[in-house]
């Protein structure tokens, strides 16, 4: 009875308070949970909310690190779509690339990771390493710079000119023709990371008694089960991993200046990110740089904006 009588008194009790008087009660409530959480928030906020918002304020200005930035408001923003032709080069080839590595890598960590969660647990553990070994290598373009070295003695120039294929070596990375589809495979080849990885955990929590129940209810193959039952119960791995994926695809630019240099030749694949290493890195015109990291931050926002759409339709 006593329970029936606190259960009917507690909207009342509510209804009373202010807003602010209930986040304070529930605050007091909750405040371990709040405090163990705090360490986090303090570093999300120092060194990504903050930095943010001072990025944007910055954009508006002209600074160069030594003297006190000028408001020059949406002067820079002018500037970068109406009179920098190499900005709007490096636009182009940060969304072929992005559209060409970013889909297809998540894809081929989807898959991969479905593929080996067949797998008994102590092979599975080794194939796991195998393909995430080349994402941590740091070591790892020595491998295509040795296939693909711009004298005789590169693997692949020796075997065509061993053929008869060329008369001569090729430039790979010096031939603007050749550029962007080497970096792109190297690349995907490089792209087997923390998306890889977090499929990998999310096949592990699909519980097994749910493909039983599908069986009943009448899921006939192992692509309707993925479809229908496992991605479903995976949305957060899979909305992590395109997180990663999108992240990765638009900030390749270390790809490209280890393999090519920087800049790349006739800026074949120079990108936003190299755009934004150049002005805020070599030349120091800072707000101008401030502006083009917002824009790239607009674009990735927007991407996610749409992949979170795309994964909301997963399994109906």
């Amino acid at each position: 009875m006593s329970e029936k009588v606190n259960a009917a008194q507690a909207p009342k009790l509510r209804k009373d308070m202010t807003k602010w008087q209930w986040i304070r009660r529930e605050m007091n409530k909750n405040k371990i949970g709040y405090l163990m959480v705090a360490p986090y928030y303090l570093v999300f906020l120092t060194f990504t909310v903050v930095p943010v918002f001072a990025s944007l304020f910055l954009s508006l200005t002209q600074f160069n690190m030594l003297e006190p930035p000028i408001f020059i408001g949406v002067d820079n923003y002018i500037r970068l779509l109406l009179d920098d032709d190499i900005f709007l080069l490096a636009c182009s080839n940060t969304l072929i690339f992005a559209t060409m590595t970013g889909p297809v890598s998540y894809l081929l960590c989807l898959m991969f990771a479905w593929f080996i969660n067949e797998l008994t647990p102590r092979i599975r553990a080794v194939v796991t390493l195998i393909f995430y070994a080349p994402s941590i290598s740091g070591q790892v373009y020595l491998i295509w710079q040795t296939l693909f070295s711009s004298d005789q003695y590169g693997w692949i120039n020796g075997t065509l000119m061993k053929l008869g294929i060329t008369a001569g070596p090729i430039l790979w990375f010096q031939d603007k023709r050749y550029i962007m589809t080497l970096v792109i495979v190297v690349a995907l080849w490089t792209s087997l990371g923390t998306s890889f990885l977090s499929f990998i955990a999310g096949f592990q929590v699909v519980d097994k008694s749910l493909y039983e129940a599908a069986a009943v209810d009448g899921i006939k193959n192992r692509w309707q089960e993925l479809w229908y039952v496992t991605l479903p119960v995976m949305k957060n791995q899979m909305m992590f991993a395109a997180i990663m994926s999108i992240t990765s695809s638009f900030g390749f630019g270390a790809i490209v200046t280890a393999l090519c240099g920087f800049p790349s030749v006739d800026y074949a694949a120079h990108t936003i990110m190299h755009h934004l290493e150049d002005y805020g890195g070599q030349r120091w015109e800072v707000g101008y740089a401030s502006a083009i990291a917002t824009i790239l931050f607009a674009i990735m926002i927007g991407c996610n904006l749409l992949v979170n759409k795309i994964l909301s339709k997963v399994g109906k």
